[in-house]
């Protein structure tokens, strides 16, 4: 990747930002004919949602992540525009393929602007469906999909970068997309944006329809737990899914910021597909962080309500940390988020006693698991070894993936799934697309599931689903 030099405002001077795409253009040969080039800026702060909701397009493929933690100051939210380039791909090496499209497209790419700055240059946003094929006819997403955004704007507390990726080639008519570049960043940087206010869905009627009902659900539990008193496996994660129909189409936006401000501890975060059908959701897991080699990854397993009192929630609390049944299920994933990254060679640290994770409505039991990367380890490789974890599959892994695929009816696609972003240093964050829901038009199918072990009692897994279900179904309007 070419890096030249920061030229100030080269984004607010129509001449030299023509200029510069020309020579760009000169300088292509009959073997090198494409190039893309990676403009950053800094411009005065503002809401990348409401920039998504204002410039977005159905027909257009976005992504949007945002995580607020106001009190270590790490809050940052990034809407990613449309696609300059992208790749979609399927099978047991789309990980590897991913990894090889990043590397290939940034050896291929001139940065230019203020690149210094966080979260500047190019950023590869990233959606992978829980299975490595698509068994459903009527999958929306693919098994993959990275794409390099024509537009990428990011806000991290005050300071706001605003990205423009574009794809140069030989016979590509200059003119254009230098205009296009001047009209979108006019559009984006100089237009007034409505203030974002929440809109919980207490007035509007939503009609759910269960795609397997609790008797289904509660049998899956019941042939489960034989097959773990069998030694066939020792854990399962079931999911359950509801459809839902809204008498007018609903509002991704209102929905996104509903999230949002309901649930800051998560990770919020929308991906569409380019064809109207969008991914969204409020997750509280990691899956992997990973910045100037320092890895940060969560283990989340184990989960009790919140207490209606102080007393009452504290109570509850206490039943979580001492549950011999959370517990186990707990350091399961904790045994095999270790066991993958020591067979990359990695070397993991994390606190022997589990934390706990308090969101609105639910706690679960959590231990932060940290590590130091080698160079030459790219995140991608090391998100193949961790997805997915006992979090959302089961152990063994294969035998649980194989029984899932054979007991639940509604098709997973992105539930539970990593999606996140990676940069072109190799730094990166992904949520687990837990707590989540796929929308298109008036219609949504909203995920959710829970961990079956030896001592699960069906009606309460029931209940730990209806549960996670309600950030999805409050938050949608």
């Amino acid at each position: 990747m070419t890096v030249i030099p920061h030229r100030a405002n080269l984004l607010q001077d129509r001449n030299q930002l023509h200029q510069f795409l020309l020579n760009c253009q000169q300088s292509l040969t009959e073997k090198d004919r494409t190039k893309i080039v990676s403009i950053s800026q800094e411009i005065y702060p503002l809401d990348p949602l409401a920039v998504l909701q204002e410039i977005s397009e159905p027909c257009q493929r976005h992504f949007y992540f945002e995580k607020r933690n106001p009190i270590a100051g790490k809050s940052f939210a990034i809407a990613a525009l449309d696609s300059a380039i992208h790749l979609t791909v399927a099978g047991t090496e789309r990980f590897a393929l991913a990894q090889t499209f990043i590397r290939s497209t940034l050896a291929n790419t001139i940065t230019i602007g203020a690149e210094r700055l966080p979260f500047s240059g190019p950023h590869f946003f990233c959606s992978f469906a829980f299975f490595d094929e698509n068994i459903a006819a009527n999958s929306y997403f693919p098994p993959a999909t990275i794409f390099l955004p024509k537009w990428q704007i990011t806000r991290q507390k005050d300071s706001c970068i605003l990205v423009a990726n574009a794809v140069i080639e030989k016979d590509i008519n200059i003119n254009s997309i230098a205009e296009n570049i001047w009209q979108t960043f006019d559009k984006i940087e100089f237009r007034k944006y409505p203030k974002l206010t929440t809109d919980l869905n207490t007035s509007i009627s939503l009609k759910q329809i269960p795609v397997n009902d609790a008797s289904q659900f509660k049998t899956s539990v019941k042939s489960a737990l034989e097959l773990i008193a069998s030694k066939y496996f020792s854990k399962i994660v079931l999911s359950q899914a509801i459809n839902v129909i809204s008498q007018t189409p609903f509002s991704l936006i209102d929905s996104l910021n509903n999230l949002r401000l309901s649930y800051p501890d998560c990770y919020v975060f929308s991906t569409s597909n380019g064809k109207g059908q969008t991914f969204i959701g409020a997750s509280p897991e990691r899956l992997i962080s990973i910045h100037n080699n320092q890895l940060l990854t969560d283990a989340l397993a184990g989960s009790a309500p919140r207490g209606k009192t102080e007393a009452g929630d504290a109570k509850l609390a206490q039943g979580l940390l001492e549950s011999e049944k959370d517990i186990r299920e707990h350091q399961v994933v904790i045994d095999f988020i270790v066991d993958r990254l020591s067979k990359l060679g990695i070397t993991p640290n994390f606190s022997p006693v589990p934390r706990l994770l308090q969101l609105s409505n639910i706690q679960h039991l959590w231990t932060p698991i940290t590590a130091q990367i080698p160079p030459d380890i790219h995140l991608l490789k090391i998100l193949a070894q961790l997805h997915p974890t006992p979090a959302v599959a089961g152990v063994p892994r294969d035998i649980a993936l194989e029984q899932i695929r054979r007991c639940e009816s509604c098709d997973r696609s992105l539930y539970a799934a990593p999606l996140g972003w990676i940069d072109r240093r190799g730094n990166g964050e992904f949520a687990v697309g837990i707590r989540s829901a796929l929308i298109d038009g008036d219609r949504a199918i909203l995920y959710a599931g829970a961990g079956i072990v030896a001592g699960s009692e069906p009606e309460k897994e029931l209940a730990e689903i209806q549960l996670k279900l309600q950030p999805l179904l409050n938050a949608l309007v």
